[in-house]
This record gives structure tokens, sequence and C-alpha cells, in this order.
């Protein structure tokens, strides 16, 4: 039944629009790259070419790819299919919005308390593991990774309130 749902679930965009959508965005990142090669300066100079040549090529190659596939995109007329349905949008959503949540929490709780919640949360909602597979993970993956990284590494990492009511 639920491969039956999937097969008829709507499309949310064709493949033509994330086409003509991706090629104006790559248009818009050439000519960034264009314009600010142009600031460093895009000719050659005495001493050979100056800090933006190169990047002022790539920069026109990528804007002049991008045209091409914008045109032919907006000019086709034949179905495209779908390129992604509602069914897959929904489980890319599952996993996006709690990582942007725990990337969120990070700048109030801490990589680790944050990383322990990401955890223990998003094993029990899409994995259904018990409390009992849930803990130990979720409570020795930050510890593990606070030892690599802040004791061995010395790298700190983002803290929260409850590195700093520890002293960590």
């Amino acid at each position: 039944m639920e491969k039956e749902e999937e097969a008829h679930s709507p499309a949310v965009v064709s493949n033509r629009t994330m086409d003509i959508v991706v090629a104006a965005i790559l248009m818009a990142f050439g000519a960034l790259v264009m314009w600010d090669s142009y600031r460093l300066g895009m000719t050659w100079g005495l001493e050979g070419p100056k800090a933006g040549y190169f990047p002022f090529r790539v920069g026109s190659l990528i804007v002049i790819s991008s045209a091409i596939t914008l045109v032919l995109s907006a000019t086709r007329r034949a179905q495209s299919g779908a390129f992604v349905r509602w069914h897959q949008l929904k489980l890319v959503l599952q996993v996006l919005i709690p990582t942007a949540v725990f990337v969120f929490a990070i700048g109030y709780l801490g990589i680790y308390l944050a990383m322990a919640l990401f955890i223990a949360i998003f094993m029990w909602w899409q994995g259904g593991f018990s409390m009992a597979r849930i803990a130990p993970v979720a409570i020795l993956v930050p510890v593990a990774l606070f030892f690599m990284f802040e004791i061995w590494f010395l790298v700190p990492l983002p803290k929260g309130p409850i590195e700093e009511w520890f002293n960590l």
C-alpha cells in the first residue's frame, strides 16, 4: 500500500523548474565571480596575470554555460518529469529540519548538549530505539568528541551552560 501511495504522490517541483532555478543561481554566482575578479584586476600585468585573471575566465564560463542551460530549459516544452515528489520531500525534511534545529541550538546550548539531545531525539523518533540503547549513545558520543577535540586536539568547540557549569 505504501509503495502505491509513493508512486501516486504529487510532484512538488519538476526537473525543468529546477534546471531553470539552478541555472539562474549559477549565473548569479558566475557574475559575482566575474565582478570580484574585475575588482581585483582581470588583465595581464607587467609581472604576469593579475589576481582576477583566471577567476574572471572561470566565472565567464559559468555564466555562459548556465545561460545556455537556462535558455534550453526555459524553451523546452516536453514533460521533464518530477524532480521531487511529496513523499520524497517529506523524507528529506524529516532529516533537514531536525538538523537545522540542532545547528541553531548549538549557539544556545553548546555543541555537546545539543548533540546529545539531537542523537537521543533522532534515535527515538526515526529509529524507534529504546532508552536503554539511546542513553549510552547519546551520552558517550558527545563525551568521546569532547575528549577528542578539547583534550587531544586542543580545538575548542562552542560551549553552552552545561560546560560553563562544569567549568570545562
